[in-house]
């Protein structure tokens, strides 16, 4: 199999003619071939191609020999390549198995190279179409009435025929499609747990700091051992921000990450440690991350807007991260509240007295000037 340029096809997002890719798959003996189309390409899309080829064909291949794309060969070596996790075990879902060929020698397969010109020069030059559907359904149609019903150049035989005489070698379909997931890497964290989604997910005891590999789809969550492929545990999907942790990988007691970092905590400030710990016992080793937030936000704001905001937190009962957070972030510069004195604020008779008495030395200086202006307006009577 491969890719090849197809046709231009309208794109329903942005209206404008784009050039589409067209995957091929050959089969070796009959010729037999199974044309599609796509507008975009990922290592989801290769394999899914892959497996509506098979269904095409009523059956699946034992051997597919294919170029050192990305969407299939992650490192590419002729003698031991690294394919990608999830084709490989779309392949292997259906008994097939991987043969990259050559890096840079594409004449390897050379079978499913002239029939990616077959097409291209034959039912798809200068076509332009308005919708996929429409471009499939034609190339469909030419596949049907046309190449397989032709006589091979190398063959001498007709298409469809030596098809009728491969097909029933070809391995049987299995029950079920595959189940598609998605793939990555995570680090164990401090609280035993990897975030996927949004969502937290418990590793075995003595993983933390390490990397695991991770699959995931909108059932499951699987954590694998990146060196030899065991599964390690496996968990049902949970909702953004929810914690998914088996009971024989909760601690006994706290551990000693843990025990430093509420220290950390209380070093910081009174008020911020009782938080962090009342954070610790509501929620236990899944308070970590809680915990490490309201450290954060202390180097961010500083100590002391941090300390006056867990203080706040604590007097209105809500020890928890989000309300520190969302405190310092509608008054970053930590205001002063109402129950805080300081022996630089007097009380407000002080100021009081303080205002009449100047009131009073202006309205003396106003009663003074009123008098000097008349004795001199009454000199100035007497000597003109």
């Amino acid at each position: 199999m491969d890719y090849g340029t197809g046709p231009m096809v309208r794109d329903p997002q942005t209206g404008k003619y784009r050039r589409t890719r067209l995957f091929v798959m050959t089969l070796g003996y009959s010729r037999k071939s199974v044309r599609l189309l796509v507008f975009r390409s990922s290592s989801r899309v290769w394999a899914e191609l892959h497996e509506k080829a098979f269904r095409r064909l009523g059956g699946a291949v034992r051997l597919v020999v294919l170029d050192n794309l990305r969407e299939g060969v992650l490192v590419p070596d002729i003698y031991d390549p690294t394919l990608n996790p999830l084709y490989r075990d779309v392949l292997a879902h259906y008994g097939a198995v991987a043969m990259p060929c050559r890096v840079r020698d594409p004449d390897r397969k050379g079978k499913v190279e002239s029939g990616v010109g077959h097409a291209q020069r034959t039912p798809l030059k200068g076509l332009r179409f308005e919708s996929l559907e429409d471009a499939q359904g034609y190339l469909d149609r030419w596949e049907q009435k046309w190449a397989d019903t032709r006589i091979h150049g190398t063959t001498k035989r007709q298409v469809a025929a030596m098809f009728a005489e491969e097909k029933p070698a070809l391995l049987p379909l299995p029950l079920e499609p595959f189940r598609y997931y998605q793939y990555g890497q995570r680090t164990v964290h401090l609280d035993g747990c990897v975030e996927v989604e949004a969502a937290y997910y418990g590793a075995p005891p003595g993983w933390i700091g390490r990397r695991v590999n991770v699959q995931w789809d909108g059932l499951f969550i699987r954590l694998l051992d990146p060196h030899t492929g065991q599964l390690l545990r496996e968990h049902v999907s949970q909702k953004r921000g929810q914690y998914r942790i088996q009971p024989q990988d909760r601690p006994p007691r706290t551990p000693l990450g843990t025990s430093q970092l509420l220290a950390r905590a209380g070093r910081a400030g009174p008020h911020i440690g009782t938080l962090c710990q009342s954070i610790h016992h509501e929620h236990g080793e899944r308070g970590v991350r809680r915990i490490l937030g309201v450290l954060a936000l202390a180097k961010k704001f500083g100590s002391a807007a941090v300390e006056q905001a867990c203080s706040a937190a604590l007097d209105l009962g809500v020890p928890e991260y989000r309300f520190v957070r969302r405190y310092l972030e509608r008054c970053p510069a930590a205001p002063l509240t109402l129950h805080q004195v300081d022996p630089l604020i007097r009380e407000l008779v002080h100021y009081r007295d303080l205002i009449q008495q100047r009131l009073q030395e202006q309205e003396k200086q106003g009663s003074l000037f009123e008098s000097n202006s008349e004795l001199r307006s009454a000199s100035q009577e007497v000597c003109p």
